[in-house]
């Protein structure tokens, strides 16, 4: 029994592909539930002409829009 439809044959590729399918479906919902509760959830950006290229400090110049805008 341990052949065809055992942990290593069949059953085993099923339980793999069901699981799988099942990680899949969750991370996209997530996905999507994420993206559904950002998109009316803009930023601003304050200062732009003050960025650098790469500096830590660009991180203040992002804030978060007025729910008005």
């Amino acid at each position: 029994m341990n052949g065809l439809f055992g942990v290593n044959g069949l059953l085993g590729y099923f339980v793999a592909v069901v699981l799988l399918l099942s990680v899949v479906f969750c991370l996209g919902y997530a996905a999507v539930i994420t993206q559904k509760a950002q998109a009316n959830n803009p930023y601003v950006i304050e200062n732009a002409n003050t960025l650098q290229m790469t500096s830590k400090t660009n991180a203040q110049h992002f804030k978060d829009a007025p729910k008005g805008e």
